[in-house]
């Protein structure tokens, strides 16, 4: 198994090996910018906000059931998932309809194993999504698009109340309703709450197969639950690889109370110090594009766990080396509010190699023979380089390549680290209280029935 953070701090790299080895950690190339003195002096805040994750003694612990997800699942439930993932995979189109945690975590997952933005162009069948915000133009052309197709929808929501969501699968049904009068109920699956909430009435009613969103599960935590699983499976990706990878990943964080050797705690404790000298953004950066959802769920997770009591760093991130010609220069020169961590891929799924050109017209044949993996870690390299000559903190998280497996490792990580960071805060990571400050005034403004107008 392996997971490497590399810290790219003042002007030496510095690699913590985890997991294959012991962490090496020489203060010497963390000196000026963070030393191994000022890690130390952390050690009890983080290993006992780890005490109070796992024995469930902190805040939000009634929302904490997605630390068992990776070993939680017994062969009858994920035969369960994998039969209806069958019957959808059949189909020509998926329309997934969810919004915030409810559908992230899916999309980041499949576009990540996927093609990226080629994703739904490339996948047999496509997978769509519906209800993830409100645009009338988008819902128009989705069902356009979809009405002359063999489709099925999953429908993720725990009360299925959210107007976002629940809004559009009023339009769905109502179109499948007319396209498959006869066999709608095999076509509509759902995710929602074990015993009540109107999905969950609805799915009754109508007798659609419907699976489980646990209790004590929220919904940026919930990708490794039925609310991811079903989806993942559908678009013919292994999610007994995923959650073997998260079950291997929690079973080394579990272990290690050391903050040197545990990468959560380690990670946790470097973004708390960062914000604590004034740095206000981090900036999670990738040079694989089908990387992008996968970190937009990693901004929500964040996001909302610790951005509290005016508290969090602000989570933002950048696809290398588009955005270079974009943001670069900000990064570069701006405001100097930002900390940098990289998302690496070791070793790429294919390979291409450039050709030489006898004209050489474009003056790349000093690049012939060379793999586009080999220039794009060169890329990779000279940013974080070109980012700490300023005095930048960078760190960079490697994984050895993008696979269910290593993905499943990289979601468990997130997830640990950001519970671990905000119980240090004294922040509860679980709740979203800022959330429903713009429903509030948005149920005020659409003249919501039975809506008692709150002071914000």
């Amino acid at each position: 198994m392996q997971f490497r953070l590399k810290f790219v701090i003042d002007s030496y790299f510095c690699y913590l090996n985890l997991f294959v080895m012991p962490l090496n950690l020489n203060t010497e190339y963390l000196k000026e910018v963070l030393s191994l003195e000022t890690i130390n002096a952390q050690q009890s805040v983080y290993a006992n906000a780890k005490e109070e994750l796992i024995s469930g003694s902190g805040k939000g612990n009634d929302f904490t059931g997605w630390l068992n997800l990776p070993d939680k699942f017994e062969e009858k439930e994920l035969n369960e998932i994998n039969k209806a993932a069958k019957y959808l995979s059949e189909k020509q189109a998926i329309v997934v309809i969810g919004i915030g945690g409810s559908y992230l975590g899916t999309k980041a997952v499949i576009e990540a194993l996927g093609f990226g933005e080629l994703t739904k162009k490339a996948q047999n069948p496509e997978i769509l999504y519906a209800g993830h915000h409100i645009s009338e133009d988008y819902h128009y052309n989705l069902l356009d698009y979809v009405k002359g197709k063999d489709y099925a929808c999953i429908v993720v929501s725990k009360s299925g109340t959210t107007t976002e969501p629940a809004m559009a699968f009023r339009l769905i049904k109502k179109q499948m309703q007319e396209l498959f009068p006869n066999d709608i109920a095999e076509r509509i699956f759902t995710v929602t709450d074990k015993e009540s909430g109107a999905l969950k009435e609805i799915s009754d009613e109508e007798s659609y197969t419907s699976f489980v969103i646990p209790d004590d599960v929220g919904g940026r935590y919930s990708v490794l639950s039925p609310v991811g699983l079903l989806p993942i499976a559908a678009a013919g990706f292994d999610i007994e690889s995923l959650l073997k990878g998260a079950a291997d990943m929690k079973t080394q964080l579990y272990a290690e109370d050391d903050i040197r050797k545990n990468p959560a705690l380690m990670y946790a404790a470097i973004r708390n110090h960062f914000q604590e000298k004034n740095y206000t953004v981090e900036l999670l950066s990738s040079f694989e594009p089908q990387m992008f959802y996968f970190m937009e769920w990693w901004k929500q997770l964040f996001g909302e766990s610790d951005g509290k009591e005016s508290k969090g760093l602000f989570p933002a991130s950048a696809v290398y080396s588009t955005d270079l010609h974009s943001l670069g220069q900000f990064v570069q020169e701006g405001n100097p509010c930002i900390m940098e961590t990289f998302l690496h891929v070791e070793e790429s799924n294919h390979t291409l190699v450039v050709p030489n050109d006898t004209e050489n017209t474009d003056k790349l044949n000093y690049l012939k023979g060379k793999r586009l993996q080999e220039i794009n870690h060169i890329a990779e390299k000279a940013t974080a380089l070109a980012h700490k000559s300023r005095k930048m903190p960078v760190l960079q998280i490697s994984i050895p390549k993008l696979d269910a497996y290593y993905l499943g490792q990289l979601i468990f990580f997130f997830e640990f680290a950001c519970a671990i960071g905000a119980y240090a805060m004294d922040i509860n990571p679980f709740n979203q209280p800022g959330v429903e400050a713009y429903k509030t005034k948005m149920f005020e403004l659409l003249g919501k029935e039975g809506f008692v107008k709150k002071k914000i």
